[in-house]
């Protein structure tokens, strides 16, 4: 039995098949596309899918999208008229499209399938519609290695649902809890995220970035806190939160808050993306993480009241905030927690054609000795040496060959231990938001100065952005406060002690940009200012690759850990294809790129010939 699924038409649209309950393939279709979070019809996505699955849509079982769209314009409806006569501009801005095209979903989907294939024959096509936060609770439950679990999914709102909490068992997830539009733990975080200057969908993981750099119970923090908790929300023993439309723009304005109301609250104006960030907005930062954590572990309590279960599956764009991750599962409310690697909408394509497979056909579970199902989440396009010499011929680039995969990670490995920057593409590509060491950026984590060589020249982007390391898992304990797997890079865990460097007199004094170039470790460019990192352990079983780069840097430095960034620069998605690896090494100031089984060394590359601007093909998010 096959069953795509598909989720599209809001943001991160996406691809995936499944057989008889085995995921065989998912992307993402920014990654083809080329634009970030592409909200499309995910035709490119699909394509891909069949071709890896080896079938067509005529002979798939079921189609599946990521929810219900009555009922999302049932929500709409009912919201406009609640604050009526606000939003008029919204509602004639939004109602129009509806009416148009997203009340004939159906029809619109059947469209844009006869587009991929002119043959198709439209009677043979069953279309089905899970609702949102049911697809986002069957990508964590069913790809878990979990024959029973509490489920938690928490995120800005699907049809009407903010977060819920349902209990799965074997092939059946039942839904116990849910809090409702418009009180919501993901737009509360959001909010905060348009405030501060950030992008709405794009910009969370800069804020969680941010807080950090807020000083921990300071006065002002501690101010900010009571000011958000008496103004803006209630927190109620089980984790819900109350918001105060008052001060919210959200339901049905243009913008996420009004923003006279805030400056007032919080006494600064609303950051523009281009201003310098100042203590207050780290200070703020820091005060609405804090409200984060706090919500998710009083949900993750009543998770566990109201289930009995030892484990807990997550989803949802806020399961992409690692740092409440760590947070909740350092409580030890729960023994194991597994957190979906594409959390937010993009699994929701997945989530959808597993929901349709165990709840619509009412097949089992087939549960995992080890680890999950998702295959460490290489579940897209991979490539072959003929691709890569395509490129080559293309832009006369120059590429030695090894045929030899231990000399190629030996000869990489020395390479990023003389502290060069390595473009890394391996493998199926990541599905999800995270490079995995698929399509990655790789660095030596003890260099001095590595972070801001990779954000400044690299990535182009803010000096305050922390990097991750990949760690041998075996070897994570030796480095990471933890001791268990944490495979997708969604969970933060501290530095070991003994690996810390003591912190100056006067550091929380210090401005941001001081105290970012602090050394805080022995591994400077992984350890965020906290003493934190956001950290993926690297299996041999996933991606034995990768994994034999990390050991053969290890056998050289004696750290089996390397510095780990996507492969993009700013307002770009990850690169897909050889072609995009190797445009964005020529435009940016990597060192080395490692496609496959060639190396390209960049002073050995002709003159980049194109004159084209990425800052201006990319929109910066």
């Amino acid at each position: 039995m096959k069953i795509l699924g598909i989720s599209a038409f809001y943001h991160d649209s996406a691809a995936a098949i499944i057989e008889d309950g085995e995921i065989i393939a998912a992307a993402q279709e920014e990654r083809f596309t080329r634009k970030k979070h592409d909200p499309g019809f995910p035709s490119n996505a699909v394509k891909f899918c069949l071709e890896y699955a080896g079938t067509s849509l005529d002979k798939l079982d079921a189609i599946a999208f990521y929810d219900k769209p009555l009922l999302k314009f049932e929500r709409l409806l009912e919201t406009y008229y609640a604050f009526a006569p606000k939003g008029l501009s919204s509602f004639i801005t939004a109602i129009p499209v509806w009416l148009r095209e997203k009340m004939f979903l159906k029809r619109l989907i059947m469209e844009e399938l006869g587009k991929i294939d002119e043959n198709m024959d439209k009677k043979k096509i069953k279309l089905l519609f899970p609702e949102h936060h049911l697809s986002h609770a069957a990508s964590a439950f069913y790809s878990s290695p979990f024959e029973e679990s509490a489920i938690m999914t928490i995120d800005g709102v699907g049809e009407w649902a903010t977060a819920s909490i349902c209990h799965g068992t074997g092939k059946d997830i039942k839904i116990l809890k849910e809090l409702k539009f418009p009180h919501s733990l993901g737009l509360l975080y959001s909010a905060f995220t348009y405030f501060l200057g950030f992008k709405v969908n794009s910009g969370e993981y800069k804020l969680m970035g941010l807080a950090p750099y807020g000083v921990p119970d300071s006065e002002e923090v501690n101010r900010f806190v009571s000011i958000i908790k008496e103004k803006l929300i209630s927190i109620k023993e089980d984790g819900s939160v109350w918001l105060d439309q008052e001060y919210f723009n959200y339901s049905t304005g243009l913008r996420m808050v009004h923003e006279d109301k805030w400056e007032k609250l919080f006494g600064f104006k609303a950051r523009k993306p281009e201003d310098e960030l100042q203590a207050h907005h780290c200070n703020l930062g820091l005060a609405i993480q804090k409200i984060t954590e706090e919500s998710v572990i009083l949900m993750g309590k009543e998770a566990q009241r109201l289930t009995g279960s030892k484990n807990l599956c997550l989803a949802g764009g806020v399961a992409l905030n690692c740092v409440a991750n760590g947070k909740l599962l350092n409580t030890k409310i729960f023994d194991n927690v597994f957190i979906q690697p594409a959390a937010g909408d993009a699994g929701g394509a997945l989530g959808a054609a597993q929901a349709a497979y165990h709840i619509y056909f009412g097949q089992d579970r087939k549960i995992p000795a080890a680890m999950d199902t998702m295959k460490g989440s290489y579940l897209g396009p991979e490539y072959s040496d003929f691709d890569v010499e395509k490129v080559i011929r293309k832009y006369h680039g120059k590429a030695q060959h090894f045929s030899d995969y231990s000399q190629l990670t030996e000869y990489v490995a020395r390479k990023i231990a003389e502290d060069n920057v390595v473009g890394w593409m391996q493998g199926r590509m990541e599905f999800g938001p995270r490079a995995l060491g698929g399509r990655s950026i790789l660095g030596d984590p003890r260099s001095a100065e590595m972070q801001r060589k990779l954000n400044v020249k690299i990535k182009y982007r803010e000096s305050f952005r922390p990097f991750a390391p990949s760690v041998l898992a075996e070897e994570c304990s030796t480095y990471f406060e933890h001791d268990s797997v944490s495979p997708y890079m969604l969970l933060v865990q501290p530095v070991v002690q003994n690996r810390r460097k003591p912190l100056p007199k006067g550091y929380n004094a210090m401005s941001l940009k001081d105290k970012l170039y602090h050394l805080r470790s022995d591994m400077p460019a992984i350890t965020h200012i906290d003493f934190s990192a956001r950290i993926q352990t690297v299996h041999k079983e996933t991606n034995p690759k990768y994994y034999q780069l990390i050991e053969s840097f290890k056998k050289l430095t004696g750290y089996g850990v390397v510095v780990n960034t996507s492969f993009n620069v700013r307002g770009e998605p990850i690169i897909c294809t050889p072609e995009d690896a190797y445009r964005c090494f020529m435009r940016t100031e990597m060192d080395y790129l490692v496609v496959g089984n060639y190396v390209f060394d960049k002073k050995a590359q002709p003159e980049w010939q194109e004159k084209d601007n990425w800052k201006e093909e990319f929109t910066l998010d």
